[in-house]
């Protein structure tokens, strides 16, 4: 009997002890315990464990569920916050070709997981969409367009530093198919119309597309009006581009007016030809700007669900000068150093020039025309055109964050256009953009809440790309390799 009662006793500390010890083991895994996780739509959920396990996020549950075992990774989150890899959903990789090498390390140091390419040589942004593919835990996401398809005369046609050779000129129907279909085959991921297109050319192109299943984003021909490019099929206009044109109480003379410039001037250089029309009609656009008119504008874009990638730092960044603020210039040491003093010689420039009050009411008109868009509930996707206008890759899409939340976003709404906008875009809805079970493990871990300040998105504490966790002094140490990169 007393052996029998020490054995039972025995079992039980056996019991308590292993209670005690005992705790869910998770295998080669990354275990982030009490942290608060942003879902871009319901907001803040706090006390919440995140397991990443290979390149997927295996499980997120309340920590008070889940007791882990000390034998796991575990990253205390206490105090952070957690929230979806970013995307910058309108980059050129092939804008400035020597800059291109340090632009992965510049994106992932400041925790953008994804890219949308939007212009260039085919074979150079497929150079750089293989070696993220190749290598996609030390890359960002990259999601291409291919080059810009304009008509003849075309704007990026390498003839100035301004405008390198972004662009294909389509001089004819045959041009525009082939030009399609070799795209497609090459596995672009959607196709981007430009200003100098006909409305043939721009209806072909998106006739073509949608058979195919691409999407089509661009600027509004001058040729087109908004309206019509949307009918049409345009998925995303990107800077909201010639959508003053439309808006402006004389938009219909307007356009017949650009189309005798086009017509007449068909021999003149592209560049050249889009300036004298933009100089012509922007302006006045703007100061006939006709709230009517525009509620009929954003009702079609409504209706059609055409994206807007408004890149609000670019358009405003001669008024809002980024290149004064502290980010920007300890962004600009993480670049290569060539690039870095052309910079600083063009920001100096810019400094001995007053802003001109056109630019001044263009950059107002942008920031109210933003807030009527997401008032109308038309999608919204956060985009800089980096490195166009001194903005630095990574960095500036944190500004452009800040410039949506000027406009009249919250900082919630603002982290959705970064997160799950472009996820759904691209209808990776069920892959990314979410901190979610069975979702792809990017990640951006924060030490404030950029709920409460937007300007938090930048408080990176460690980043995680399918599945790789980076932590503060990696991310340091990628960032300082930016400005020496291996070609």
């Amino acid at each position: 009997m007393k052996q029998l009662l020490r054995f039972q006793m025995l079992l039980l500390v056996l019991l308590i002890f292993s209670c005690e010890s005992e705790g869910e083991v998770f295998t080669n895994a990354i275990c982030i315990e009490n942290v608060s996780v942003i879902h871009p739509e319901n907001g803040l959920i706090e006390n919440q464990t995140v397991i990443v396990s290979g390149e997927k996020i295996l499980k997120v549950i309340s920590s008070k569920e889940l007791m882990l075992s000390p034998e796991n990774n575990i990253i205390d989150g206490k105090g952070k916050y957690l929230m979806p890899g970013l995307w910058d959903a309108h980059i050129h990789f092939a804008y400035m070709e020597d800059f291109a090498p340090s632009m992965f390390d510049l994106f992932l140091g400041y925790g953008i997981t994804s890219v949308r390419d939007t212009g260039g040589k085919i074979d150079f942004v497929k150079m750089w969409k293989d070696k993220a593919l190749a290598d996609p835990m030390n890359a960002p996401r990259v999601m291409m367009a291919g080059p810009l398809l304009d008509g003849m005369p075309n704007v990026y046609d390498g003839s100035a530093p301004n405008r390198p050779p972004l662009s294909v000129g389509l001089g004819s129907t045959e041009a525009t198919i082939n030009m399609v279909n070799m795209l497609d085959s090459l596995g672009v991921d959607l196709l981007k119309a430009y200003e100098m297109l006909t409305p043939e050319q721009f209806v072909l192109i998106a006739k073509m597309a949608k058979e195919k299943g691409l999407k089509v984003t661009g600027h509004v021909p001058l040729s087109m009006d908004v309206i019509s490019a949307s009918n049409a099929g345009l998925n995303s206009m990107e800077h909201m581009r010639n959508l003053e044109l439309s808006c402006a109480s004389n938009s219909d003379e307007l356009l017949q007016e650009r189309l005798r410039l086009l017509e007449a001037e068909k021999d003149s250089a592209g560049g050249i030809l889009r300036s004298k029309i933009h100089a012509l009609q922007r302006e006045m656009a703007v100061k006939n700007y006709d709230e009517n008119k525009a509620n009929e504008v954003l009702a079609v874009l409504a209706k059609n669900q055409t994206w807007q990638i408004p890149t609000l730092a670019l358009s405003t960044f001669l008024t809002n000068r980024h290149f004064e603020n502290a980010d920007w210039q300890e962004s600009i040491t993480y670049i290569p150093e060539a690039i870095e003093q052309d910079w600083k010689k063009s920001v100096a420039t810019l400094e001995k020039n007053p802003v001109t009050p056109f630019r001044e009411q263009y950059s107002k008109w942008s920031l109210n025309m933003v807030k009527k868009i997401h008032e109308s509930k038309i999608g919204i996707m956060a985009g800089t055109d980096c490195p166009i206008a001194l903005l630095t890759p990574g960095q500036s899409l944190h500004e452009e964050l800040a410039m949506l939340v000027q406009s009249g976003l919250t900082p919630l709404e603002a982290i959705k256009t970064a997160t799950m906008n472009p996820a759904e875009y691209f209808n990776l809805q069920n892959e990314l953009g979410l901190v979610q079970e069975g979702m792809w493990a990017d990640l951006v871990l924060l030490d404030a809440n950029p709920i409460e300040n937007i300007a938090n998105t930048k408080s990176i504490n460690a980043v995680v790309k399918n599945g790789k966790y980076f932590d503060k002094n990696e991310l340091n140490t990628i960032l300082k390799r930016a400005r020496n990169p291996k070609q």
